[in-house]
């Protein structure tokens, strides 16, 4: 059996990063902290963290963090299927895994009103839509919004709507860069406006229809959603733009779409754990709810 003191400490210096700040939030000593992470370690026979500035965990670390992590989520959801909240103030928390799009765009806008009736208070993670049920598996979250429509062991996987997304640039862009319109040479090029280095939506495309890896092409690394709006609005380059960001500013010719061959669309899942809160289900109602009103059809440009 783990000891509860002991995966208290080692969790808080995991958070923490350091062997000081751990012990101010347990309100105990350092030296404490250390024995008691030295004895979990002489227990496990691995070492947890390596001591450095700050403390680094080791890869048998990391699978203890998991654990741990995924422990405490399991007795929140407890606590809540009991009917008690899990914060002194009366909110029900919850760990929830999204897209940065999403985020930005529909989904707090849809959930505002469960939020506040049902007193419900969210920790969001972010990673891209293809990566986000890894967040799930490894019991880092309650639930997350996934491309992935398989459900692992012990979740549900609910399709909830799709993401309809339109390759746009400026107009002065695409005369600059696309005046043949969209070819291989032309991509080659013309820089293109990326999320991060795990944007599938844009190099996937980009690899299988034309051949290009981001190598072979001039391109930006902009991890904001709103910056990565503004930088193709400013005319820096061309990427792919959800519907509920570029309605307005292509009906009004601002930014202009590159080729009507090319819009993708994402299916986006609901991916929970089969025993959920009641907090977490009137959550995942009301996204169903929304994609059945809004997220099944692209806008009409």
């Amino acid at each position: 059996m783990l000891n509860a003191k002991q995966c208290d400490a080692f969790y808080a210096v995991a958070k923490t990063g350091s062997f000081d700040l751990a012990a101010e939030q347990l309100n105990i000593t350092a030296s404490a902290v250390t024995l008691r992470v030295q004895s979990l370690e002489k227990q496990l026979g691995h070492l947890l963290l390596v001591r450095d500035r700050p403390c680094r965990m080791t890869q048998s670390g990391q699978t203890l963090l998991h654990y741990l992590q995924h422990q405490r989520l399991l007795e929140q959801n407890l606590m809540q299927d009991l009917g008690g909240q899990v914060q002194q103030e009366g909110f029900y928390c919850l760990n929830i895994a999204t897209n940065a799009d999403s985020l930005a765009t529909w989904l707090l806008p849809t959930l505002q009103a469960q939020l506040i009736q049902h007193k419900i208070v969210l920790h969001f993670q972010l990673d891209d839509q293809s990566q986000t049920h890894h967040l799930l598996e490894a019991g880092l979250v309650n639930a997350c919004l996934s491309t992935e429509a398989k459900a692992m062991k012990g979740c549900l996987a609910e399709r909830i709507g799709q993401m309809h997304y339109r390759l746009v640039a400026t107009p002065e862009f695409a005369r600059n860069w696309f005046q043949q319109g969209i070819h291989r040479d032309a991509l080659r090029h013309a820089p293109a406006i990326l999320f991060n280095e795990k944007d599938q939506l844009h190099t996937q495309y980009i690899q299988q229809e034309f051949g290009l890896s981001p190598a072979q092409y001039p391109h930006f690394f902009i991890p904001s959603t709103h910056a990565f709006f503004d930088a193709i609005v400013m005319g820096l380059g061309y990427g792919w733009l959800p519907d509920y960001q570029t309605r307005h500013l292509l009906e009004s010719g601002q930014l202009i779409e590159l080729s009507g061959e090319m819009r993708i669309e994402v299916p986006l899942y609901w991916h929970h754990w089969k025993q959920q809160s009641p907090a977490l289900a009137i959550l995942g109602e009301c996204l169903k709810q929304h994609a059945q009103t809004t997220m099944n059809q692209p806008l009409a440009i």
